[in-house]
């Protein structure tokens, strides 16, 4: 176990914090409240803080190539425009299923939107993994899902890496950036009941995983070659929900948490759940975040 030093960004608690992407371009940490419909970003050099709040449940957000946001909403798919605080509705989604919301999302190396959706109310194999393309058409990529969570593409752009949170299972695809297509899948680690619940996740340089770990207290590193965990970094909150590397040299890894459901006596002896933290010199480095090309 790995006593890394942490440090709280900001005083804001989430209620569902997730998400978190780096923007390397002007070296600020995005991320949501899920169910707080907000989208925050924070910028370390001027300590500057901006919260746009979408009105509904957010699951995720990517940066765009053309500039602002690409987000994945309650309603559907969403370009967000930060300077003008306008929001616009690209492409709806399950509107036959108003149980259902999105949860996390990620760019691929092609420029395409993925974004995954979950029941409300937690009915199993209800969501579905989409892929949002560059001209606004959706495709399904995965049905019959529970909890679509964690995305990472491997530094060869040849695999995709997915998490459907109740399986415990981290999944490996053979992935072809020029069509998208996903084939072959395969379990490549798997997380037992006494680590938690793989919830989101970012790859390194080395091609390594880092899995956020809900009920876990912590993120691991796992190497998907072995199906072995490398590295364990121990939190103060156990609802530990996504993880990404930013800082001028993509060392310092952010990590985002919630507090939701939790008890009154959780919360008294966890008051830093729903805290983004980061871990500066975390000795490891990523990647910079693909953007939308739409």
């Amino acid at each position: 176990m790995s006593q890394k030093n942490w440090e709280v960004v900001t005083e804001h608690r989430c209620v569902l914090g997730e998400g978190p992407v780096w923007d390397s371009k002007k070296k600020r940490i995005f991320w949501v409240d899920i169910l707080n419909g907000e989208i925050r970003y924070y910028d370390p050099a001027t300590n500057k803080r901006i919260l746009f709040n979408t009105g509904q449940f957010t699951g995720a957000v990517a940066l765009r190539r053309s500039g602002g946001l690409i987000a994945a909403l309650k309603d559907g798919f969403a370009a967000i425009d930060l300077e003008n605080e306008t929001l616009q509705i690209v492409v709806r989604a399950e509107t036959h299923l108003p149980d259902n919301r999105f949860n996390d999302g990620k760019c691929d190396p092609a420029g395409r939107f993925w974004a995954g959706s979950m029941s409300i109310s937690d009915s199993p194999h209800a969501g579905s993994l989409y892929m949002l393309e560059k001209d606004f058409t959706l495709v399904t990529k995965i049905a019959g899902v529970t909890c679509s969570n964690g995305l990472a593409w491997s530094p060869d752009h040849e695999t995709l890496y997915y998490i459907d949170t109740p399986t415990r299972n981290i999944v490996a695809y053979h992935y072809d950036a020029g069509s998208g297509n996903i084939v072959n899948g395969r379990i490549v680690a798997r997380v037992p009941q006494t680590e938690g619940y793989p919830d989101g996740m970012t790859i390194d340089t080395e091609g390594m995983l880092w899995v956020a770990l809900w009920d876990g207290w912590k993120i691991a590193r796992y190497n998907p070659y072995t199906g072995k965990q490398l590295e364990q970094i121990r939190l103060p909150v156990s609802r530990v929900t996504s993880c990404v590397f930013g800082g001028d040299t993509l060392e310092d890894l952010y990590i985002t948490s919630a507090r939701v459901g939790l008890s009154e006596n959780d919360l008294i002896q966890q008051p830093l759940s729903g805290s983004l933290f980061v871990i500066k010199d975390s000795g490891f480095k990523g990647m910079d975040a693909f953007e939308f090309n739409g």
